[in-house]
Formats: structure tokens, sequence, C-alpha cells
């Protein structure tokens, strides 16, 4: 096992990432993870205004993971409740002068056509466009089937210093994996 894990270890540390979660995702991993990249960027003496941006991308796509993901499961508590956790990845890391925040997670194949329509859209936009379009996705309110304001894509296109990039792997015929990376 250690040779596989040094290898991944040398991995990411050539793809700059310096923050790697895989697993199940609930609302206190993510206050963890904003700790932990806080303290971390804090310790680099990175301006407060990209410790925002960056932890605020990294809570915009775990919401994305908590609320879209196909991948679930449930955890009992001890005290005969239940939990529905859904899982996925998100990286943060470091290159070319830029932080950049990665999630991924599957999906159903159903959603894959809209989805990539939705963010191919985004990507094309300049940032007055994506403004305008987050001012008025406001006034509308959530999309069908939108679990959250709708806003997400749109607020993680507009904080992004470069076009969101994403990706579908298709697993098998009924599950795909999304991956998305913002830049900041």
């Amino acid at each position: 096992m250690q040779k596989p894990l040094y290898d991944l270890k040398q991995e990411l540390n050539e793809q700059g990432v310096f923050f790697c979660f895989s697993g199940p995702i609930s609302q206190d991993l993510v206050v963890n993870i904003v700790t932990i990249l806080a303290e971390k960027m804090n310790l680099e003496n990175v301006s407060k205004s990209t410790i925002v941006r960056v932890f605020s991308m990294a809570v915009e796509k775990a919401q994305n993971i908590l609320h879209y993901s196909d991948e679930k499961f449930s955890e009992e508590h001890g005290d005969g409740q239940s939990q529905e956790l859904r899982q996925g990845i998100i990286v943060v890391g470091y290159e070319h002068e830029h932080y950049f925040v990665c999630s991924g997670n599957l999906i159903e194949k159903t959603k894959v056509a809209k989805l990539r329509e939705k963010l191919s859209k985004l990507q094309q936009m300049s940032k007055e466009e994506l403004k305008h379009s987050y001012k008025e996705q406001r006034g509308k309110g959530p999309e069908e089937g939108s679990k959250g304001a709708g806003l997400g894509f749109l607020e993680m296109a507009k904080k992004a210093s470069k076009p969101i990039e994403f990706d579908f792997k298709d697993l098998d015929d009924k599950m795909t994996f999304f991956s998305l990376k913002t830049v900041i």
C-alpha cells in the first residue's frame, strides 16, 4: 500500500494539489474543509479576499455534491435516525499563479445533456453577461428541479478568473462521472 499511496501523493504534488477529499459529504464536513483551507492559506500569507473566494468556491461545489450527486447511501445513527449522504470529490490546488477548485461526482446519464448545455452557455459568457444573468436569475427564483437558489454555476462562473471547465466520463449505461474545475 505504501508505494501506490506515495505515487498518488507525488501525482497530486505534480498537479499542484494541496487538498483532496473523496467520500461522503456532509454539512459538518464542509465546515471542516473551509477551516482547513483557511488555515493552510493563512500560513502562506494569501490575501483574505483570495481565501474567501477559494473557500466559497469549495463550499459551492460541496453543496452541489450534497444536493445532486447520484452516488448516495444512508448512514444510521445510534438514536435510530438515518441520514442520506452523497459522495463526491473536492480538490484544491495552485498552478500557474492561480488557485483552482475541482469537484466530481456521479450523475445519471439522463442529466448530462441539460447540464452540458447550461455549462457550455456559461463558458461563452463575458463577465458582464454573467453578472446580468445572475441578477436576472435571482429575480426568477430556482429552476425546476433545483434544490438551491439556482445560482450555483452562475456564482462560480462569475467568481472564476477563467471560464469554467467541465467533463463527463461515461461509466456504464446509466451513470456518468461529472467533473467541474474553476480557477480563481
